[in-house]
């Protein structure tokens, strides 16, 4: 947070300019963290599916 403060405060932008950068990072990475999201839903998927027919499940500690 202080970075982001301290950002604010010393960028070489305009308000509207600085707000429409931040808005785009903002989408960025919320649309970063939904094909996350994703992905891992999908591995989460695979692996019960693999479970209910009886396959062993290997799960990798993160």
């Amino acid at each position: 947070m202080v970075g982001v403060a301290a950002a604010i405060l010393l960028a070489p932008y305009s308000g509207p300019e600085l707000q429409e950068r931040m808005r785009t990072r903002a989408q960025g990475l919320i649309e970063e963290g939904r094909r996350a999201a994703a992905a891992r839903r999908a591995e989460l998927q695979a692996q019960l599916e693999a479970f209910k027919a009886g396959t062993p499940v290997v799960v990798e500690a993160e």
